[in-house]
């Protein structure tokens, strides 16, 4: 398979191909952010060694524990979350990052009266998906 149509290691996740540098996230496929323990829905592209996605999460729902080998990154673009991270809980607001090593336990709640939309980066060591805990 040529490396412009290399699959994406996420199921139904966009995958880069050679020359492609611009992704209109909303006009992509909407995937499950962790389909056995998350209620995230989103876009999702992988690079070479990255990925990012851009998901929502419905008032009221959020992620039970997971980890996954690849690092990950998370920025709150609106609403709020309870966060546990390594056994560390906090709640935070839009405007801020939270950072998951790799192989960490982790969950969230979205808290509030609002949808959730936070953008994530992570390594393509692994998919975008985690293992349940």
């Amino acid at each position: 398979m040529p490396e412009s149509q290399v699959e994406a290691r996420t199921p139904g996740a966009k995958r880069a191909g050679e020359g492609e540098h611009y992704f209109e996230l909303a006009k992509l496929n909407h995937i499950m952010g962790g389909p056995e323990y998350s209620s995230a829905n989103g876009t999702c592209v992988e690079g070479e060694r990255m990925m990012v996605a851009l998901m929502r999460m419905p008032v009221g729902t959020g992620a039970e524990p997971h980890s996954h080998p690849n690092e990950q990154w998370i920025f709150l673009v609106e609403g709020a979350l309870e966060s546990e991270v390594g056994g560390k809980r906090q709640r935070v607001e839009a405007g801020s990052v939270i950072y998951v090593p790799s192989n960490v336990v982790h969950s969230t709640k979205v808290v509030g009266d609002r949808d959730v939309v936070f953008f994530t980066v992570k390594d393509t060591s692994h998919g975008l998906h985690g293992i349940k805990q």
